[in-house]
């Protein structure tokens, strides 16, 4: 990976949603014939980006016009809700995914919630392992609708607050 800016920014309702479709969409191809059922990112359209980017919060590292990296956020009652963690093969194993959850922590830290969450699928065993090593824990599972089996694990991370490393 060439030497590039890491600094999280947050994408605004105005941005251009296209390439973080894009970068979604091909991180996420490789669980094509994995998981049942598909992924929902087959569904996922630039406005909907757009709407995440205005109702929640959409997080980036890279050019705006090819981010390496990106994280829905979400806020919760009691805690924020990270979704579309991706980041591109070329820039995968420089950090950008802790950084982008060290984003989130701030971000739980500054709306007062205490925890993260997400959701991965229970065939993706390579990302279970990716969030345990980052500091979450698996707290549960879930069945899509039409699903009479888990199909998704929930997993959780407190989030310290300020001041309390």
């Amino acid at each position: 990976m060439a030497e590039a800016d890491t600094t999280p920014r947050q994408l605004t309702p105005g941005d251009d949603p296209t390439p973080v479709l894009a970068l979604i969409r091909i991180a996420f191809a490789f669980m094509d014939g994995r998981i049942d059922p598909p992924s929902s990112v087959h569904r996922l359209t630039g406005a909907d980006v757009s709407r995440q980017a205005e109702a929640g919060e959409v997080w980036v590292i890279g050019p705006a016009a090819a981010p390496l990296a990106c994280v829905f956020l979400t806020p919760k009652p009691d805690r924020l809700y990270i979704g579309k963690l991706a980041v591109a093969r070329a820039a995968r194993r420089h950090g950008l995914a802790r950084q982008l959850i060290e984003q989130s922590e701030a971000r739980a830290r500054a709306l007062g919630l205490a925890a993260l969450t997400l959701g991965t699928r229970v065939e993706l065993t390579e990302n279970h392992a990716c969030f345990e090593k980052l500091g979450f824990a698996r707290v549960g599972g879930a069945a899509h609708p039409g699903y009479d089996r888990v199909t998704s694990w929930t997993y959780r991370k407190p989030v310290n607050p300020a001041g309390h490393g």
